[in-house]
């Protein structure tokens, strides 16, 4: 009896692979079949060839990777990329960016989402965590452009009830869509901008909708410090006391992380990831970074993220996944942690895990979603091959991802955006600057007063 054809076959490829012990393995000369936009078999390109398809791509000398995760960002703000540079994180945020955001337009939102999105899919993002206002522009240019997102809506404590509010009816009426790609969360900005009362609450409804929580803490070492000094006990603390280690939480950041905060994390009745943006942390010069090790000892995933590219100027997942296992090296002073299989593990499954995924993508195995990159490298600057997964950790660039694939639907082909029209993108976002950096206006969304 002849097969039914498969949607999609790639072939001939390297493919990155986990054994049952979930180290990467790479498996040469093989072929990936995808039917209905899942993963049904990793075989012999050999195999592939007798097995008819509505579809084929021709993978030859590639490696085909997990798509990668992005798992915090906040994605339109693309459009200030580079506009607040070599500033402390006070004046970043309190002279610059949000008296900038106090102009945002739903409009902006949207064309700043749309360009994160092709910038995201040509570096072989798939699926991107995102936390930030007007989120219904996002959620729909995401289900147009075929992407995968975690959407929460950002809210202060300043706002009153109304902005938690407006929060959790975001995340259920955006729950499930785009035919699954989009799950939401609730999404409160840190502890130092929502007090305890709206922290519980939070944690409460999260409870009551089977919703998780992405917020902000422990950002850096000074907010651990200050919150002590305050009140005596530290942001991962204040997360306790209100319950919302109870939920299923992501924490952005953590390089304020401080050893009294692992039994609180390590002992947390939710679900717990923190998401890690190295570059940010090296421009604002703070003098810690997530501690990605202790926390490895606990149990607790680490996915790989950029922040918004205000603060990291790009969005380039490659890069924090280089970045993460230098600078643990260097934090360490152990050559040997992390490995760049280690790095390759936390770019794949903890990144999946870390925005609640894990069984869904993070993976090219039968029955996970089909999101898959094809990286090419026959580039001067990765040859030659003596460690594969050496040479895609701290050699392979973004641009060498040569195609991006969503659910089994192609997004980028050969280095051509098939969802997204980048030049009026850029050409409509450019005439929109002057109104949205004019900052004469003297307001702010909120202080920064940690």
């Amino acid at each position: 009896m002849t097969p039914s054809p498969a949607g999609l076959i790639i072939t001939p490829c390297t493919v990155l692979t986990h054994d049952d012990q979930e180290r990467v393995e790479f498996v040469r000369d093989a072929a990936i079949v995808v039917r209905d936009g899942v993963v049904d078999s990793v075989i012999s390109s050999a195999r592939a060839e007798e097995l008819p398809a509505a579809e084929r791509i021709d993978a030859r000398g590639q490696i085909a990777l997990p798509g990668l995760v992005n798992c915090h960002t906040h994605a339109p703000m693309v459009a200030l990329r580079g506009i607040a540079e070599d500033l402390p994180t006070e004046e970043w945020f309190n002279d610059v960016v949000w008296p900038i955001e106090s102009n945002l337009t739903e409009k902006d939102v949207e064309l700043g989402a749309r360009l994160a999105c092709a910038e995201m899919i040509r570096g072989g993002v798939t699926c991107f965590a995102d936390h930030y206002f007007s989120m219904d522009a996002v959620a729909a240019v995401v289900e147009e452009c075929g992407m995968r997102a975690h959407l929460g809506e950002a809210y202060f404590s300043s706002q009153g009830a109304q902005g938690r509010e407006k929060s959790l009816e975001f995340a259920l009426r955006h729950r499930g869509a785009a035919g699954g790609r989009i799950t939401t969360a609730l999404a409160p900005h840190a502890p130092y901008t929502v007090d305890d009362t709206d922290l519980a609450a939070t944690a409460s409804l999260a409870h009551e909708h089977g919703l998780p929580v992405h917020l902000h803490a422990s950002e850096n070492r000074d907010q651990a410090e200050t919150s002590l000094a305050r009140h005596g006990i530290t942001p991962i603390e204040v997360l306790r006391r209100t319950g919302i280690l109870d939920t299923d939480v992501l924490i952005a950041h953590g390089s304020g992380i401080l050893d009294r905060d692992l039994p609180a994390l390590a002992s947390a009745a939710g679900r717990t990831a923190v998401a890690t943006a190295p570059r940010g942390y090296l421009k604002f010069a703070w003098p810690t970074t997530t501690p990605v090790r202790a926390l490895r000892d606990i149990g607790i995933p680490v996915g790989l993220a950029t922040d918004g590219a205000a603060s990291n100027n790009s969005l380039d997942v490659w890069e924090s996944m280089a970045l993460t296992a230098l600078i643990q090296k260097s934090t360490t002073g152990d050559p040997r942690w992390l490995t760049s299989r280690q790095a390759l593990h936390h770019a794949s499954l903890q990144s999946a895990r870390a925005v609640g995924l894990g069984d869904v993508v993070g993976s090219i195995a039968p029955g996970r979603r089909a999101d898959i990159i094809l990286v090419d490298l026959t580039g001067p600057h990765t040859q030659p091959v003596h460690d594969l997964a050496a040479t895609l950790v701290h050699s392979a660039r973004s641009s060498d991802v040569r195609t991006t694939i969503v659910d089994g639907r192609v997004l980028m082909r050969d280095r051509e955006l098939l969802t997204i029209d980048l030049d009026a993108v850029v050409g409509e976002l450019g005439e929109r600057m002057p109104a949205l950096l004019d900052r004469s206006h003297g307001r702010r969304i909120q202080d920064y007063k940690t």
